[in-house]
């Protein structure tokens, strides 16, 4: 017998019938033997509606009344879910964050959690019951009403999972596992059955949108076992993202192929070279709250540098107004360049901590395609190329064949 924490996403319980396939499932999980916490999102687009009321009322909603708004979702989901299972005679029990007590600090709308009292859900599952949890929410030392943000509600299941050190915490979503890259954009791509925490968290930070980046990150500081599963099939043994050391894990150099289109890179030419530049160029970005990517310094001969960085596409223009009207004629620097049509393409692999050649081989592979690299940027188990974005999904293909990632027994 297992103890099994379930997350379900919006998709998954979009209407009442999936909400009763959900109810099902976690039924056979039982009747197996397990013991089960479900924790759920909204259902799919709920949240949004939710905040579209706030904005109605005001144009830049309150947080913490938005915190109460938006944690009305994740509540109707519990309790229907909670019927749903008492239909097929189970007994079960919906809580909210603030039932559960799930604290958190009073950060609104972007809560981080700082402890969970299992005591009741314990006491639950040792009567017998499903308990069923609502994801994204918790409450602060005063008793407010906070959310988690963003990919909040598999922080949630994660968390959960740590506290009552559960045997796995199952993240079910509407893909069947983490691939070897898009499927939607090389056919081939394969479903991993396992995969390293460091290798899931560089997919994650890179563009793979399998998993929040937040919630990889506590299952790997609490060793949770995650397992990734589709909600729309029956069976399947989806991908376990555990650690380095388990002798199972497949030996594949690389185990992936990441890629983010949303990439502009700048370029300030004619920088002074001198002591304290990088902070007066990247300051006045980050107080402006973006975030910078990739960076290169070119060192040049003349006393004078170019130090190029990468920024979300979304932020390009604000980034460029802020160097070309606070920053240029601050430092002097002869011209500010920009290129919002880049791409980033990662490989990414565990293995190659043991093997040499990887990046020859990706730089190789890429000029074999007249494919040019503008920048580069390496950590011990990925390295990342900044190319014109009209050669993403080519650059993307040739790199999963030439890592023999096209094979099952890769």
């Amino acid at each position: 017998m297992a103890l099994i924490v379930q997350k379900y996403g919006g998709t998954s319980v979009a209407n009442p019938e999936r909400i009763k396939n959900v109810a099902r499932r976690v039924a056979k999980f039982q009747a197996q033997g397990h013991q089960v916490v479900v924790v759920v999102s909204a259902m799919s687009g709920e949240t949004n509606r939710l905040i579209g009321l706030a904005k109605a009322m005001q144009e830049h909603p309150d947080p913490r009344e938005l915190d109460v708004i938006v944690s009305t979702g994740e509540q109707v989901t519990i309790g229907l879910l909670a019927m749903g299972l008492q239909d097929l005679g189970l007994k079960a029990k919906s809580y909210t964050g603030a039932q559960v007590r799930i604290l958190t600090d009073n950060a609104h709308t972007k809560a981080r959690i700082v402890s969970i009292d299992e005591e009741n859900i314990r006491k639950d599952l040792a009567e017998g019951a499903v308990v069923v949890v609502a994801g994204f929410q918790g409450v602060d030392e005063d008793g407010n009403i906070t959310t988690l943000g963003r990919g909040g509600s598999d922080t949630t299941g994660v968390a959960i999972a740590a506290a009552l050190r559960a045997d796995e915490c199952q993240i079910y979503t509407d893909v069947d596992g983490v691939y070897t890259t898009d499927p939607r954009v090389v056919s081939e791509a394969r479903r991993l059955k396992t995969i390293t925490f460091e290798e899931m968290l560089e997919m994650a930070s890179l563009g793979s949108k399998v998993l929040q980046i937040r919630s990889v990150e506590f299952a790997g500081k609490y060793k949770v076992k995650l397992r990734v599963l589709s909600s729309f099939e029956e069976e399947g043994d989806g991908t376990l993202i555990t650690f380095e050391e388990n002798d199972k894990m497949e030996q594949a150099i690389i185990s992936g192929i990441a890629f983010n289109r949303d990439e502009a890179k700048i370029t300030v030419l004619g920088v002074p070279d001198k002591p304290g530049i990088a902070y007066q160029i990247l300051g006045p970005v980050s107080e402006a709250n973006i975030d910078v990517d990739m960076i290169i310094q070119n060192m040049g001969t003349d006393g004078s540098t170019d130090f190029s960085f990468t920024v979300h596409r979304n932020e390009y223009a604000k980034a460029m107004d802020i160097l070309n009207s606070q920053v240029q004629p601050h430092i002097g620097a002869r011209q500010v360049v920009g290129d919002n049509k880049t791409a980033k393409v990662s490989v990414v692999g565990v293995g190659m901590r043991s093997h040499v050649g990887i990046a020859s081989k990706m730089f190789r592979t890429l000029a074999e395609e007249g494919i040019n690299i503008q920048m580069i940027s390496t950590s011990e188990i990925k390295i990342s190329v900044v190319i014109d974005e009209k050669y993403l999904e080519l650059a993307v293909r040739v790199l999963h064949k030439a890592f023999d990632l096209d094979h099952e027994d890769a």
